[in-house]
This record gives C-alpha cells, structure tokens and sequence, in this order.
C-alpha cells in the first residue's frame, strides 16, 4: 500500500510541482487547496477543496484517515499592500491561513501519526520568516514583502520548533524548508536586483526545493527534527 501524503497548498506554483513529484515517488497524495482548478485527480491523486482556517471542517477531513505519515504545510498567502495602509482584515487573512491552517492541519494529523507509531511533517517556511525583505529589490513593482507574511513564516519557524520538541517522542520528526525567491514570472528589474543579492546570481526553482522535500520524508530520515533548512542559493549567507 503506498504511504499517504497530505499536501495543502496543493493548486499553487508550489503545490502542483510537489503533487507530480511525490506521486513519481510512488505516494499517494491528498491534495488539499481553497480552489483546486489546476489540479488534476489520478489513481494517486485525491482532490480535497478545504479551508485549512476552517476548525470543522479540517476535522471534518481527518475523520476519513486512519493511516497518515506526511503531512506537508505548503499552503501560504501574502499581502502587498503599503504597511501604512495595512487593515486588520488583511493582517489576520495572511495570519489565518500561514499559521492558524498549519496548527489546525497538524493538530489533526499528529493525532493520527501518535496512533501509527511515527510521522513526518514538513512546514513550509520562507527566508523571510529569519530575516527582513530588502525593499531595494522590489523598486516600483507593487510586489513589497508584507511585515505580516515574515512574522508568519517567523511563526512557522516557531511552530516547527515546539512540534519537534514535544512531538519527538512518538518517533514524528517536525522540519521546516524555508525557500528563497522562487522564479514565477517576477518583473525583469526584480529578477535583476534578487540575483544581485543572492550568492549563485540566479532566482529558485520549484525543482530546487524537491531534493530536501524528500530527504525530510524519506523513512531513512529519522534523527533530523526541528530544523529550518534554507533553500535559497545563499541568500542569507551575507
């Protein structure tokens, strides 16, 4: 029987790449988003359309699962609205999905995980959530990190330490990736100006995150638990 991958975020640029390379990796994978319009379901591929800030409902999901090893906290929203311009709705959108839906996602699935003897969870973090974003590589794109989206991935950062403290113990190990600017049809200048900051002088790839994705999955993985590794060609070397 193939081992179970919950995966949210699983519509975005992200999501979509981790969902065809875990099934390539012979899981099966629930592939849970709000909108699930760019997925496409297969033998090894369940649709789930699921608020993750939804307590009832996420409960609601596990309900159905009695065999769980991954659960993956890919999903992630920003706001790019000036911080003086900030609403507390938008604020506690952005806090809601990045850190109340990976909570509530992997409050259900450690209850599963302590049942089956062990599991792995793998949040998805972001530079931005060790350091602050520079605004000098944004110039006028209209696309400025937001203060809330790097204390959520601060947040998550946190989350995956405490998991990994208090959870060990059941055999599940709590890791975290933390990319660094992932190439998604930015702006030229902004292109330009990341490069100029980033050691390897080139923006991420999708691809680039997928060798420490399955190093953290693997079941050969068993003493690696409360880390924040940074996939990010050296961004936060200097």
């Amino acid at each position: 029987m193939k081992e179970k991958v919950i995966l949210t975020g699983a519509n975005g640029n992200i999501g979509r790449t981790f969902v065809e390379f875990l099934v390539a990796k012979g899981y099966f994978v629930y592939a849970v988003d709000l909108k699930i319009d760019r997925l496409k379901t297969s033998k090894y591929v369940e649709l789930v359309q699921l608020d993750i800030t939804d307590e009832d409902a996420v409960h609601d999901f596990f309900s159905s699962i009695d065999n769980l090893r991954v659960l993956i906290n890919n999903a992630g929203i920003g706001v790019f609205t000036p911080f003086e311009n900030r609403t507390a709705a938008e604020f506690k959108k952005v806090m809601e999905v990045n850190l109340l839906g990976s909570f509530l996602m992997s409050q259900s699935a450690l209850k599963i995980m302590k049942k089956v003897g062990g599991g792995k969870i793998i949040n998805i973090a972001s530079i931005y959530g060790s350091k602050s974003s520079d605004e000098r590589i944004y110039g006028e794109s209209g696309r400025n990190n937001s203060e809330v989206y790097s204390a959520t991935k601060a947040g998550v950062i946190s989350l995956t330490k405490y998991m990994a403290a208090h959870f060990g113990k059941y055999n599940i190990q709590t890791n975290a990736i933390s990319p660094g600017g992932i190439y998604n049809e930015q702006s030229i200048d902004f292109v330009r100006n990341y490069e100029q900051k980033t050691p390897m002088q080139r923006m991420g790839a999708v691809e680039d995150l997928l060798s420490t994705l399955l190093y953290l999955i693997s079941e050969d993985t068993t003493y690696t638990n409360g880390q924040n590794i940074s996939v990010d060609g050296g961004f936060l070397a200097w």
